[in-house]
C-alpha cells in the first residue's frame, strides 16, 4: 500500500513528532542532547524551518515549526535524522535504524491551537513524571519561551508575540497559560491529529487546509490507537 504525501502549507505551524525504533532510547546522555540541538539548528535554517517550540524525550522528539517551504520540513528531518544516527551509532557502538520510520506530523491552526500544542509540547515531561515543572527539564523550549532564557534555536510565533508589548509581558502572559492542565479534550484532540495526520483545529480550519491543498485531509476515527499504532505522549 503506497503511503499518503505529506500535508504541508507554508507558513502554518506543524507539529511533528518522531519516534525511537521500538520505543527504544534516543539519547543516552547529555552530550546526545546537545549533539541533537546543535544538528537541529543546523538544518533548520538550511531549510528555512522556523521552531517554535521544542522537547526532547528519552525515546521520543516533539518539534513546532512553520516555513515557507513545502520541502522544508521533510529536508530538515532527512537531514537531521542521517546525520545524528550516525553520530549516535558511531557514539555508542552500535548500527541500524534509530527511528521508528517517518516522522508523524499535522498542520495546526494558529488561530485557536498554536499555543495549546506548545502547551502541550513543553508539560511533555510533566505528563511523563519526569519532573514536576516544565523549567526543570533541560531539553525543551519552556525556559526560552517562558523565562526569557538564550536559546537561538527558538524563534516566537507571531502569536506568542501578540501576548504583550513588551517581552516580559509576553514570558509573564505565556507563563499564565500554564496555571491550567490542558483538558483531557484537548489531549485527545492533539493525540488523533498527531496520530492520524489530520489537521489540529476547527472545522473551519480544516474546510481551509482542504480548499489551499486541494485534497481533503486524512481522517481517522477518534479512539484508541489501532493495534500496532502508537499513542503520542
Amino acid at each position: 500500500m503506497s503511503r499518503h504525501t505529506r500535508l504541508i502549507l507554508p507558513a502554518v505551524p506543524l507539529h511533528i513528532i518522531q519516534r525511537g525504533n521500538n520505543r527504544g532510547p534516543c539519547f543516552a546522555g547529555t552530550t546526545d542532547y546537545l549533539v541533537y540541538l546543535t544538528l537541529l539548528r543546523k538544518y533548520a535554517a538550511e531549510a528555512a524551518c522556523h521552531i517554535h517550540a521544542y522537547v526532547l524525550m528519552t525515546n521520543h522528539v516533539h518539534l513546532l515549526l512553520s516555513t515557507g517551504s513545502r520541502t522544508g520540513p521533510s529536508d530538515l528531518m532527512r537531514r537531521l535524522g542521517q546525520h545524528y544516527v550516525q553520530y549516535f551509532n558511531r557514539r555508542h557502538g552500535r548500527s541500524g535504524t534509530l527511528w521508528e520510520g517517518r516522522f508523524r506530523s499535522c498542520l495546526v491552526d494558529t488561530e485557536r491551537y498554536l499555543l495549546v500544542c506548545q502547551r502541550y509540547i513543553e508539560l511533555n515531561p510533566v505528563r511523563a513524571r519526569m519532573v514536576e515543572t516544565p523549567e526543570a527539564y533541560p531539553w525543551s523550549s519552556y525556559r526560552a519561551n517562558a523565562l526569557g532564557a538564550d536559546d537561538p534555536l527558538v524563534t516566537p510565533h507571531v502569536v506568542y508575540a501578540s501576548l504583550g508589548t513588551h517581552d516580559v509581558d509576553r514570558r509573564a502572559a505565556y507563563r499564565h497559560l500554564f496555571l491550567d492542565d490542558l483538558s483531557e479534550q484537548l489531549l485527545a484532540e492533539i493525540r488523533h491529529a498527531g496520530n492520524s495526520s489530520r489537521p489540529l483545529g476547527p472545522a473551519s480550519f480544516l474546510e481551509e487546509v482542504t480548499h489551499a491543498s486541494g485534497r481533503p485531509p486524512v481522517q481517522r476515527r477518534p479512539g484508541r490507537p489501532r493495534s500496532g499504532e502508537k499513542q503520542l505522549s
